[in-house]
């Protein structure tokens, strides 16, 4: 079997890389954590904010709906406001 030499250099680079690796691991898994905790959060406020966009659109079917049909009622349809109780008297100055 022939035996082969390989450059002191190209171990010291591969060496130096591995090691580079290595050391940038826990810098870059944290990285990507705080990616997917950053794209998470913005999508729950994106949910929020479809949620209450989806409530406000309710509520002003309801409102709309609840003056048609008191519009479409007529003036004999509602009862007539109740007579003051009490008049109301000048003050004394």
């Amino acid at each position: 079997m022939a035996e082969t030499s390989v450059n002191s250099q190209i171990t010291d680079a591969v060496a130096l890389t591995s090691v580079a690796v290595v050391g940038q691991a826990p810098a870059q898994a944290m990285a990507v954590l705080y990616q997917m905790v950053a794209a998470t959060v913005a999508a729950s406020m994106q949910n929020a904010t479809s949620a209450q966009q989806a409530g406000q659109q309710i509520g002003t079917a309801i409102v709309s709906a609840a003056c048609a049909r008191i519009l479409s009622s007529g003036p004999g349809a509602l009862p007539a406001p109740a007579p003051p109780t009490a008049e109301l008297t000048p003050r004394q100055s």
